[in-house]
């Protein structure tokens, strides 16, 4: 087996690798780290597995893809021979080249940081400690998003089987899957050691105690140890080290160098002289065409739109480009459009006549009404049976495939460099509403509103008085995860968060998810898709390892 194998050589300033099936022998030399110099050089070499590439490989770009694209948030606009098609539209293949490449550079970091744990020594120096701390919390991020990706939520239960558990660099240490409790165990004792460890405070480029921290409240949340969560979250939040952008901020907070951005806690920072080749294979290329650069074929769901749009002032609209086209004199043209009963989007032409908006279709002209429902205007007409339909007045868009472009700009724009992003791994909105969700899990609504009332009002939208005000039928823990998927879309966070809750995945909205004779229009939480499968590479490297049904 040794024979297919090759190792992973750590440079002083970063990790140069190829990456193969199987990475247990993935370590830095021992030469390397004699002395605090080669410790953190190594250190960085871990960062560099999990930050990945300019060509959109490595650890946080596929989890990136893994996690959002089977989510509600996002809508392809065409179908691909890329891996990437199988995990949208829950088809998932155990031959995809994507997952694995998030399985190996996964175990080649955690190997990286078991080798430096193994080679330091505790209490020579704040600084050596610092280091040991920052691969004990990166090896716990890697276990923990490899434990969510593969193995079932934690709340469906702990003797589910998660992944390999490896906590030696030994090559011959071929482990076959722990069980999901197992991991989540050994990623709470790696980040409470990294927490005792991490002293020194250093730019949201690197591990910290706070980021210790807001990881532990994410962990303890997904495990519904609801009071932990509440406790850690509150930790980060009394730091003092951060705080929100403003509401005219929140627009540009990836366009802000993370290292001046106050609301980052950690993130894996891309630079454009280093991680950037024109952006075409970056995460956000498939989301944005920006000048000139990206393939702008995914884009915003409507079902997420519809959302955020019953707020209009709602700064995280500023998240979603508009593709709008044009006349022949480079005017905008207006238009009305709606999704049909066969989630197919339907774009009408309107025109003024006296102090009214029509259309025409088949010959008819329809009237657009409209009626004020809260802070939202909502614009509909009257079909020939008599019932309401209700639409978008707007303009005409720009179309790929029938598909409307909604570009999203989320995963750009760093620096102003189109497709230039840091993927943000914990910031201090999610702190808010980690402790709101644990706080509706213990009936507390009170607390839980004003938490949500921070992330509204930062928002520029209206906030909640008390529970008189939900929508109708929406409890707060209904509002909670609306919240979260507004504030934290396209950060990795929705599809764990509809799964672990026990709700289904609704994806009744256009996009090619919805091709072929069976398609997905809900996925409830106990299908086998939830997860993905156990990458075929790995297992006939490995033939003990069990594939995920």
């Amino acid at each position: 087996m040794k024979t297919i194998f090759k190792l992973l050589f750590i440079t002083v300033i970063l990790v140069s690798c190829e990456v193969e099936r199987f990475p247990y022998d993935s370590i830095a030399s021992e030469e390397l780290l004699s002395g605090e110099g080669g410790i953190e050089a190594a250190t960085l070499g871990n960062y560099a597995i999990l930050k990945g590439d300019a060509d959109g490989n490595g650890f946080a770009p596929q989890f990136h893809r893994i996690a959002e694209y089977p989510g509600d948030n996002v809508a392809l606009s065409g179908t691909t021979t890329d891996a990437l098609f199988y995990s949208y539209n829950y088809n998932n293949l155990a031959t995809s080249g994507r997952v694995n490449n998030f399985w190996t550079s996964g175990y080649q970091a955690i190997v990286g940081c078991n080798k430096m744990i193994e080679l330091t020594t505790e209490g020579e120096s704040e600084e050596t400690d610092q280091l040991i701390g920052e691969n004990y919390y990166l090896r716990a991020y890697a276990y923990f998003q490899l434990v969510n990706v593969f193995g079932r939520p934690y709340n469906q239960g702990r003797d589910n089987l998660g992944v390999p558990l490896k906590l030696t660099s030994l090559i011959d240490d071929l482990p076959d899957r722990a069980t999901v409790g197992e991991i989540y165990d050994q990623v709470v004792s790696d980040l409470l050691k990294a927490e005792s460890l991490m002293t020194v405070n250093k730019s949201n480029s690197y591990a910290t105690k706070e980021a210790a921290q807001a990881l532990l409240s994410r962990v303890y949340l997904y495990m519904e140890e609801n009071q932990e969560a509440i406790d850690y979250a509150e930790k980060v939040i009394a730091s003092g080290r951060y705080s929100l952008l403003s509401t005219d901020e929140l627009p540009n907070y990836t366009r802000i160098n993370p290292d001046d951005n106050s609301e980052t806690i950690f993130c894996f920072k891309f630079l454009e002289e280093s991680d950037y080749n024109h952006g075409y294979y970056t995460v956000g290329s498939l989301y944005a065409n920006i000048l000139g650069s990206g393939w702008g074929e995914m884009y915003a769901s409507n079902d997420f739109l519809d959302l955020l749009r019953k707020n209009p002032t709602d700064k995280r609209l500023e998240f979603i480009d508009p593709q709008y086209s044009t006349d022949a004199n480079g005017d905008l043209i207006p238009a009305v459009y709606w999704v049909n009963e066969n989630y197919q989007y339907v774009f009408r032409q309107t025109f003024e006549q006296g102090n009214e908006t029509y259309f025409t279709d088949n010959g008819n002209d329809y009237l657009i009404s409209s009626e004020v429902i809260g802070p939202q205007t909502l614009y509909y007409f009257t079909t020939i049976a008599g019932d309401k339909q209700y639409v978008i007045k707007d303009f005409d868009m720009v179309k790929r495939n029938g598909y409307p472009k909604f570009f999203i700009l989320k995963c750009s724009l760093q620096d102003d460099v189109p497709q230039l992003w840091s993927p943000v791994v914990s910031r201090l909105a999610e702190m808010y509403l980690n402790r709101a969700e644990a706080y509706a899990k213990l009936n507390q609504v009170g607390n839980a509103l004003n938490d949500i009332n921070t992330i509204r009002t930062r928002a520029g939208i209206t906030t909640y008085n008390d529970a008189s005000e939900f929508p109708e039928g929406m409890t707060i823990l209904d509002i909670v995860l609306q919240e979260r998927r507004m504030e934290l879309a396209y950060e990795g966070h929705r599809k764990f968060d509809v799964f672990r809750n026990g709700r289904t995945m609704n994806r009744r909205y256009p996009g090619t998810h919805l091709n072929g004779n069976n398609p997905y229009y809900e996925i409830q939480p106990s299908e086998d898709r939830v997860i993905e499968y156990i990458p075929e590479a790995q297992i006939n490297v490995q033939p003990s390892l069990i594939q995920n049904d």
